[in-house]
């Protein structure tokens, strides 16, 4: 909202100081201030609330140390970290942006099932909340929604320079480009990493593409929202995690969206993607300000409300920057904490079909659950899936150069 008004007062009436705004730094700055003094400022308040409300977890028996206390802990509480992400973005973005609308669209989608979960699970007095087929429609309604813009919009282009972009002498070069409309994505640690959608999915027909790439989101989107929900176990992991998987995005779409950068590191330049690094500067600041009440012990949680839509917004945005097949390292917490589910749950039922008894690898999943029945203090746990969450970072950003 404020993007076009300082950008009026800069361009046509001259005013000083008001250019400030063109700075893509400036306004992630500002973003990331605003994210933050919204959940701090009015989270206590939003806690109050939800706490007269009576909007309470119910927590399962599972016989971990510490589990009775949380009974009754404020939930929902991913309502301020949607508002914290939508207000500043709203006021410092491009709103004409075409990725912007889109993580706007994802946030509020995405938030929105998971509101829909927790109202359920508090006020209906329902454990089970909403039922996972409908928790499926609505992300493949998003995964739709992305991919289809991704593939059809004319505003989603790869620039491709005929000549290299340089500074001399501190004028910049302005060489001749073509704006690339094909759907490609980067291949991490190899050379010359371009992958054209449309070679590799081509096989089963041209007008099979669109169909098919739009399958990959709705594929992406659910598993990295379902990897964040499961990963939302313990007091400060999801939104910590979540942090760090934020900067490296914000350091990608900041690169990716310069001409210059991309140039140097030989990466794909994409056109108008810097306004992303506003979102993520938002996304950062609202999951470290949740944290301020989150850690352990924690006065709120996130509920569904807040970690599908963290793991949503984690995967469109590294759909719109070409990263999507990072997603593995970037985001191998969840990963992690995904795959402990799914092999606990494999095996159980492999070795009671086998022996007639189920039998467990982890004492309990996901995995941070079997940490904790080994008796490590919740949040020392946290801080080890943190530093493993920032290692796994810097490998992202090291695939830069490392090819």
């Amino acid at each position: 909202m404020l993007y076009p008004i300082f950008d009026y007062l800069d361009r046509v009436l001259d005013i000083p100081g008001t250019g400030v705004f063109r700075y893509i730094s400036f306004r992630a700055g500002m973003a990331a201030v605003f994210s933050l003094i919204i959940t701090i400022t009015f989270g206590e308040a939003i806690i109050n609330w939800i706490r007269r409300k009576q909007i309470g977890e119910t927590v399962r028996d599972l016989g971990l140390e510490g589990q009775a206390q949380k009974k009754g802990t404020p939930t929902m509480g991913g309502l301020m970290m949607i508002a914290a992400i939508l207000i500043p973005t709203l006021l410092f973005a491009n709103l004409n942006n075409v990725y912007i609308i889109l993580l706007l669209i994802s946030t509020v989608w995405l938030g929105l099932i998971g509101f829909l979960d927790d109202y359920i699970k508090v006020f209906r007095k329902n454990k089970d909340g909403l039922k996972g087929r409908f928790k499926i429609i609505g992300q493949i309604g998003i995964g739709i929604i992305v991919g289809a813009t991704l593939y059809y919009n004319d505003d989603v282009v790869i620039r491709k320079f005929s000549t290299p972009v340089s500074i001399e002498e501190g004028i910049v070069e302005t060489p001749s480009f073509q704006d690339v409309k094909a759907l490609r994505t980067t291949i991490p640690f190899v050379k010359n990493n371009e992958l054209d959608y449309e070679r590799v999915l081509g096989f089963m027909g041209e007008s099979m593409v669109p169909v098919l790439y739009i399958l990959v989101a709705i594929f992406i989107i659910t598993a990295v929202s379902n990897g964040a929900n499961i990963t939302d176990g313990i007091d400060g992991l999801a939104a910590g995690t979540s942090a760090i998987i934020g900067l490296a995005i914000a350091i990608f779409a900041y690169l990716s969206g310069n001409a210059i950068f991309s140039q140097y590191l030989g990466i794909m330049y994409i056109p108008n993607s810097g306004e992303l690094v506003i979102f993520s500067a938002a996304f950062i600041g609202a999951c470290i300000g949740f944290l301020w009440y989150n850690a352990y012990p924690a006065q709120v949680f996130m509920g569904d409300t807040g970690s599908l839509m963290l793991g949503g917004v984690i995967a469109v945005l590294a759909l719109t920057l070409r990263k999507e097949l990072l997603i593995p390292i970037t985001c191998g917490i969840f990963l992690i904490e995904s795959v402990s589910v799914m092999l606990q749950v494999g095996y159980f039922k492999y070795t009671r079909k086998k022996y007639g008894e189920g039998r467990r690898i982890f004492l309990m999943s996901p995995l941070h659950h079997h940490y904790q029945k080994k008796g490590i203090p919740e949040a020392k746990i946290v801080t080890r899936f943190w530093i493993i969450g920032i290692l796994l970072a810097v490998i992202s950003l090291a695939t830069l150069k490392l090819r």
